[in-house]
This record gives C-alpha cells, sequence and structure tokens, in this order.
C-alpha cells in the first residue's frame, strides 16, 4: 500500500548538464579508476609507468572537454548554481589540468629515482587537480570550501610522500598544521558573511550588497578578513607564507611544481570569486588590506629569495614574490585587473613547471641536491639545461621579449589605471631585487666550477635529463618565448575570461 502511495508520487530530478562537468568529472573518476586498478592489479603486471600515461591522458582529455565547453561561448550552471563553469572557471581549469599535464611526463623517471610510489602520486595529483577545478567554478562560499578541502588534503599527503627524506614529512606536517589553522580562519568568514547577508551564494551575497546599505557592517567586514587570511594562505601571501619555503623544499620536486602552478591557480581564482566579484561594490573596505598584503609579499618574497644558497628555496621564496604581483592585479578590482590575474596565473604556471623540472633532474637520488653548488658549472656539463633554466629564470625576472615581462607589465598597468601608483612603485623595485635572487643562479651555472673539489666542472657527472623532463623543459622555455613576442593571443583569451 505504502510503496503504491510513492509510486504516484512526483519524482523531481535536478537537471544537471553532465557534459559541462567534464573538466571536474573527467579527474575524479580517473583518480578513481587509476585507485581501482592499481588495488586489483599487481605491481609486476602493470608498469610504474602507466600511472603517468594516464594521469596525462585524463589531463589532455579534461583540457578538450575544456576546449569544447569554451566554443560553446554559454555558461555552464549546475546543482543550482553553486557551480558555474564560466569563462574565468575554464581558463582557471585549463590552467590547473595544463599544469598536471606538464608534471605527468617527469613522474615515471623521478618517481623510480627517488623511491616514491608513483600510483598513490598520480591518483593524488588527479583528486586535487578536481578539488581545484571545483574552486575556480565554485558559486557558493560552501561549494568554495569543499573544493578547497579536497585539493587541500590531496595536497597534505603529497607533500609528505617522500618517506625516504624526513624533510618531507616534516613539510607535510607543517603544511597540514598550518591548513588547518587557515581553514578554521575561512569557515568563521563564510559564518560571518552568512550571517551578515543571510546566504553562502556569491551572486546573492553581490545582489544583496547592491539592494541593501549595511548600517552596522562589522560582521561583514571580520567576514571578509577572515576570508582573506584563510585564501591568503593558500597563495603563500605574506605574513601568511611561512608554510611555503619549508614545504616547497621539502616535498617531491613534481608535487612542489604543482603547488606553485595549480594549487596557486586554484587559490587567486576564489580570491577573484570572493572578492572582485561577490564583495565588489564593498572593493573600498577590502582594497586597502589587498594593498598591505601585496606590498608585504613583494617585499618578503623578493628579499628573503636574493639571500637564499639553495636553488629550491630560492623558487620558493619567487613564489611568494609572484603571489605579491598576482595580488597587485586583484587590488585593482576591476576587470582589467582580472584579465592580467589571469594572464599571470598561466604564465607564470609554465614558468614554475619548467623551473622545478630543471632542479628535480639535478636533484639526486634523494631529491635533496638542490644547493647552489649543485648548479655550479652546469653550463659545462649540460649546457641546453643550462640554457634553459636561464631563459626561464629570466622569465621570472621580467626580462622583455619573455612572457614574464608582459606578464609584470598587465598587472602594473591595472595597479596605475586604479590610480594605485605606490603599489606600481613597490611591485618594480621588488622585481629588482629578486632579479638579483636569479642572477645568482646564473652566475652559479655560467661562472662557477664544481662544486666538488675532487673533479671539475667538465669531469663531473653530467645528469640524466629523461625524455619526458626534457620534453617538459623544451615546451616551457618555446612557451614563454613565444608569449614575449607574441603575447596577443592568451591576451585575447584572458580578456574573453574576464568579461572585456
Amino acid at each position: 500500500m505504502m510503496g503504491a502511495l510513492l509510486a504516484q508520487l512526483p519524482v523531481q530530478t535536478p537537471d544537471v548538464d553532465w557534459t559541462g562537468l567534464l573538466p571536474v568529472l573527467l579527474p575524479s573518476a580517473g583518480a578513481l579508476v587509476l585507485l581501482m586498478v592499481r588495488s586489483l592489479v599487481p605491481s609486476r603486471v602493470m608498469p610504474a609507468v602507466l600511472d603517468a600515461v594516464w594521469t596525462f591522458a585524463v589531463a589532455v582529455a579534461s583540457l578538450v572537454s575544456v576546449v569544447v565547453l569554451w566554443q560553446r561561448d554559454a555558461e555552464v550552471q549546475a546543482f543550482g548554481s553553486q557551480l558555474v563553469m564560466d569563462g574565468m572557471a575554464l581558463f582557471v581549469t585549463a590552467v590547473v589540468l595544463g599544469s598536471v599535464a606538464l608534471v605527468a611526463p617527469t613522474l615515471p623517471r623521478y618517481c623510480k629515482r627517488v623511491g616514491v610510489a608513483s600510483a598513490e602520486l598520480c591518483v593524488l595529483i588527479l583528486l586535487a587537480a578536481a578539488g581545484a577545478v571545483v574552486m575556480a567554478g565554485a558559486a557558493d562560499l560552501i561549494v568554495l570550501f569543499l573544493g578547497l578541502e579536497t585539493m587541500s588534503i590531496a595536497a597534505y599527503v603529497m607533500a609528505a610522500l617522500n618517506l625516504r627524506r624526513l624533510e618531507s614529512l616534516e613539510a607535510g606536517l607543517k603544511y597540514f598544521v598550518l591548513g588547518a589553522f587557515s581553514t578554521a580562519f575561512l569557515l568563521f568568514g563564510i559564518a560571518l558573511v552568512y550571517g551578515a547577508t543571510g546566504t553562502t551564494s556569491l551572486d546573492e551575497i553581490g545582489r544583496h550588497l547592491d539592494t541593501f546599505i549595511l548600517l552596522r557592517d562589522g560582521m561583514l567586514l571580520a567576514g571578509s578578513a577572515m576570508l582573506l587570511v584563510g585564501l591568503g594562505f593558500k597563495v603563500a601571501a605574506a605574513p601568511f607564507h611561512a608554510w611555503a619555503p619549508d614545504t616547497y623544499v621539502g616535498a617531491p620536486t613534481p608535487v612542489t611544481a604543482l603547488m606553485a602552478s595549480a594549487v596557486k591557480a586554484a587559490g587567486f581564482a576564489a580570491l577573484i570569486r570572493v572578492f572582485v566579484e561577490a564583495l565588489g561594490t564593498r572593493a573600498d573596505d577590502w582594497r586597502p588590506a589587498v594593498f598591505a598584503l601585496a606590498c608585504a609579499t613583494l617585499a618578503v618574497g623578493s628579499v628573503l629569495a636574493a639571500v637564499q644558497s639553495d636553488a629550491k628555496r630560492i623558487l620558493a621564496y619567487s613564489s611568494v614574490s609572484h603571489a605579491g604581483f598576482i595580488l597587485v592585479g586583484v587590488q585593482a578590482a576591476s576587470d582589467s585587473g582580472v584579465a592580467a590575474v589571469l594572464f599571470y596565473l598561466a604564465v607564470y604556471a609554465v614558468i614554475a613547471v619548467g623551473s622545478f623540472t630543471v632542479v628535480a633532474v639535478l636533484s639526486g637520488q634523494r631529491d635533496d641536491r638542490t644547493g647552489l653548488d649543485t648548479l655550479a658549472g652546469l653550463s659545462s656539463r649540460r649546457p641546453a639545461l643550462a640554457l634553459g633554466l636561464t631563459i626561464l629564470l629570466l622569465a621570472q625576472a621580467g626580462v622583455p621579449f619573455t612572457s614574464g615581462f608582459v606578464a609584470k607589465f598587465s598587472v602594473i598597468a591595472a595597479a596605475v589605471e586604479a590610480r594605485s601608483y605606490w603599489l606600481a612603485v613597490v611591485a618594480m623595485v621588488s622585481a629588482v631585487v629578486a632579479a638579483f635572487a636569479y642572477l645568482r643562479v646564473v652566475v652559479a651555472m655560467y661562472f662557477r666550477d664544481s662544486g666538488d673539489e675532487a673533479e671539475t666542472a667538465a669531469e663531473a657527472p653530467k645528469p640524466a635529463i629523461g625524455l619526458g623532463a626534457g620534453a617538459v623543459i623544451v615546451a616551457a622555455v618555446l612557451f614563454t618565448v613565444a608569449l614575449g613576442v607574441v603575447p596577443g593571443v592568451l591576451e585575447s583569451l584572458t580578456s574573453t575570461a574576464a568579461g572585456l
């Protein structure tokens, strides 16, 4: 009887465009399939190289789905408009998946040399990518939190995956503990913003602030500040950057490359969603805080990078400095600022993956030979490798005819357009200071002999590059030079994604 009554009740199911969610579904399904297959198939039957091949194939298939959705020129909304695949989400998704596709070819040789479990690493990479994509398309603070936690938990484990190094375990622990604090700030911020506006939907928050004037806005301001702290941790903005140097140095180098590219891109996408889009009408309230955050990040990153003696730590503090440059574009709170941020994210993701790939090639059996002495005399042992790293470092310094110059110029131009003249000055000065750090690496490669006194630079062993790592480095260098000469194609895509 009860069953007959239930059968007569109308059943409503949500109308979901599943093809529009392929950029999220493919990495998630790819991770689950790889995990299940690896659990059932003995390792002696399935070579470890297939893990990286599968990861690369899933990333490329997801990129193809992004291209298809981009050409449809229609915004995809799912789950009650809580997840949106608009232009910005698709662009950041392409940056995240492109970073995964670039890292994947370096994994087989690296995992075999260092002793990292390739299957577990590939599964975690795909899960982190899925969480990053959700962050990029989140239209609700709760969905944003779910995506962030999916990405972060996978990143915590990846940072500690090199069990042969105590520094890797320390990196994972520091990242987890400080990440828990940042998550608490983020949750408190979400609760306070909900209390001030009555909703967690970013669109509804924006409409509420457009319609009503809050006479007592202390709760909203406190919530915005806590959201800025929580997201500032994810992008390694000073003074919330303390985890970054030790975590970048201790984590497996391909994981560090993903942290500097995919994780950072997802964090800045969330910052734009929350502050530029949802809290755009209250920009006068949060822009001074982002101004101070950008200045501190630029100063800390550039100055501390210049005094390091480890190449991986130099790149870690350089990543902090680049976060400051991207914050310059966020602080502009304009469509041109958003376009500049997206351009910078795409450019820096490629440069970071290429630079860390060179470091991974040189890092030795335990992934710990990353000091400047390791790079000494590299131009004699591997001139092509030294040339590739030099080009990537010059791009990070913002030398003309590289993509880094165009990226820095675009964010500084956005700051000038927003009349943030002093911030533009701080950015230019910090670029000069950071250039000293990059030149120290170049000098070590070209003008210093090998650190081993028993052998000259010419007699020092040549590092084995491998086909995958070599292809990644070449692709990163070509991309960097091409966009430095002809940046129009990417600028057009970023302008479309930003709604210009």
